[in-house]
């Protein structure tokens, strides 16, 4: 009789045992408290004390500060044009990581360096360039309004800033996915008969549709809480293109801190709702096409 068997354990719960490889990191108990602890210092006291302050107004009161006709348009212009925005760098996003990672071509490598430059270039320096480049003498500002068409100090140029930031996060979330695609089966389809349209229908893109919702998650993160690129080209004007950030600062420097607190407290629950069905859709995609 084995020892194991002496001992009343089974066979092969002890081989796992004897077997198993010891793990580089700690314990659990010991790395889910650094977890917890971290979290809790970095992210959620932070947040608990928000909502707290923000909580001082009382529902009624937060109830007036969210149906503030100001508040209500700058919310409805910073979540409207950030939908908007992460819906546009979501497909271009897809179309410029499909490029550079399927095709080989002269300057290949600057474009993809430059796809990385808004994580890098500070959000005022953006705000400046395009406020420059789109304004009324602007290069591309100027033939734009022979056109009819205004972008700097409008909602169209908050538009074109929170294109700009978040489309980094489409196209690294989306490139590695294209690069692991076996050809095989777009081959395969193909073969089939398959028409090109309906070979990226029913092969290329149901694997990338959880990236490519990641993508627009981060992206929608990073426009909703976007200001330094966006005072500048935005013209900031009240119930046109004023963004909630701004109101933010403007109630801080009125030293309204209160009405500060709940305004950060209001976008804080819309981000969360958005983040939470963009989530639920981005598993559900998952759980219906599989990974790659």
């Amino acid at each position: 009789m084995s020892g194991a068997a002496a001992l009343g354990l089974p066979v092969r719960a002890a081989s796992r045992r004897r077997f198993r490889r010891p793990s580089a990191m700690p314990g659990f108990r010991l790395t889910f408290g650094f977890a917890v602890a971290y979290l809790s210092l970095i992210v959620l006291i932070p947040l608990a004390v928000l909502l707290l302050r923000a909580s001082a107004l009382g529902p009624s009161g937060l109830w007036d500060l969210v149906t503030d006709s100001r508040n209500l348009a700058a919310l409805k212009t910073s979540f409207g044009l950030s939908l908007a925005a992460a819906a546009i760098d979501a497909v271009f996003g897809l179309l410029i990581a499909w490029v550079l990672t399927r095709y080989t071509f002269p300057g290949r490598r600057l474009i993809d360096a430059l796809v990385d430059l808004p994580f890098a270039l500070p959000t005022a320096v953006a705000g400046i360039c395009l406020a420059t480049l789109y304004s009324g003498n602007g290069w591309l500002g100027a033939p734009l309004e022979a056109l009819g068409l205004k972008v700097a100090y409008t909602p169209l140029g908050i538009l074109v800033a929170l294109v700009f930031v978040g489309l980094p996060f489409c196209v690294r979330t989306v490139q590695p996915l294209i690069a692991e695609i076996d050809r095989s089966s777009e081959e395969a389809a193909a073969i089939l008969g398959a028409s090109r349209a309906r070979a990226l229908a029913t092969v290329i893109l149901p694997p990338l549709i959880p990236a490519v919702l990641t993508g627009f998650a981060l992206a929608f993160a990073r426009a909703v809480g976007e200001y330094g690129s966006v005072i500048f080209v935005a013209g900031n004007l009240p119930y046109v293109s004023e963004i909630a950030p701004l109101l933010i600062v403007i109630k801080l420097e009125e030293f309204n801190y209160t009405g500060a607190t709940a305004i950060a407290a209001v976008m804080l629950l819309m981000s969360f709702g958005a983040l939470l069905a963009i989530n639920l859709i981005q598993d559900f995609s998952r759980r219906r096409f599989g990974h790659v």
